[in-house]
C-alpha cells in the first residue's frame, strides 16, 4: 500500500482541480506576471505605490499583498495592476513634455488672492 502525498504552497490549485504539478515548479516562479501594489493607508485619501510582486491572477495578488503590505493593519484599500499595463512618460524627454505649461502662467496659483484665514491650501 503506497500512501502519495502531496505538498502544496499558498495560493497553489491542487494538479486534480485543473492546476500545474507544482513540485516541479522552480523556485520564484518567473512565469506568473508582475504586480504593481497600492495601498491606501488609514490616515491618507490616496493610494501609494507599495511595491511589487508575482501573482498568478489579480485575486491571488490582492491576496499577496494584503499579506505582505498590510500585516500591521497598515491600510484600508488595496489596488493590484499588472505591470505591463502601467506606461509611464521618458524622464529623457521630460523638458519637451512639461514645456507646454510653462507658457501658461495663470494656471500658477501665484495670481489668485487668499484670505489670510483659509491655512489648509
Amino acid at each position: 500500500m503506497t500512501i502519495r502525498t502531496n505538498k502544496y504552497y499558498y495560493g497553489d490549485i491542487p494538479e486534480e482541480k485543473t492546476g500545474g504539478n507544482i513540485n516541479n515548479a522552480p523556485a520564484g516562479n518567473t512565469d506568473w506576471p508582475l504586480w504593481e501594489v497600492f495601498i491606501r493607508s488609514k490616515q491618507g485619501l490616496d493610494h501609494k505605490h507599495a511595491g511589487s510582486l508575482h501573482a498568478a491572477d489579480a485575486k491571488m495578488a490582492i491576496e499577496n499583498a494584503r499579506d505582505v503590505y498590510t500585516r500591521r493593519m497598515e491600510g484600508i484599500s488595496i489596488w493590484v495592476v499588472e505591470s505591463k499595463y502601467i506606461h509611464a512618460s521618458n524622464p529623457d524627454e521630460a523638458a519637451s513634455l512639461y514645456e507646454p505649461a510653462n507658457d501658461k502662467v495663470y494656471r500658477h496659483p501665484t495670481f489668485y488672492d487668499l484670505p489670510d484665514e483659509l491655512t489648509h491650501m
